[in-house]
């Protein structure tokens, strides 16, 4: 397997990162009635949770990326550095979302999507 496919596993299971980051910083987990326990969050355990639902956003476009890219023999070494580089600044995102710091997230999140783009373009 590829860098850039594990990239796509790492990005699949990027939400729960988030959502977990939520649940130790939110109040105590309720798993009966997860919607409502997630409409009680606030402050950063709410915005750990807008970061896990982006993450499932970004994810479909990112994973048909890599996915176009090897169909279409795309340099592997350039995907593959395009991919780490997506997931870190994914992380980054992550981080940047839950500290509030909302204009360098959006450039970071910026940055993911161009990342995204070049690999879906990539290929031969």
């Amino acid at each position: 397997m590829t860098i850039a496919l594990y990239c796509v596993l790492a990005a699949g299971l990027m939400p729960i990162l988030w959502t977990g980051v939520a649940k130790v910083r939110g109040p105590r987990y309720n798993n009966f009635n997860v919607r409502l326990w997630q409409g009680k969050l606030e402050g950063a355990a709410q915005r750990a949770h807008a970061a896990h639902l982006n993450s499932f956003e970004a994810f479909p476009f990112f994973a048909a990326a890599v996915i176009v890219a090897q169909m279409t023999g795309a340099d592997q070494a350039r995907v593959d550095i395009l991919a780490l580089s997506f997931i870190g600044l994914r992380v980054l995102y992550g981080i940047l979302y839950i500290a509030d710091k909302a204009t360098l997230r959006s450039l970071v999140w910026m940055a993911a999507m161009v990342c995204t783009i070049m690999i879906f373009v990539a290929g031969k």
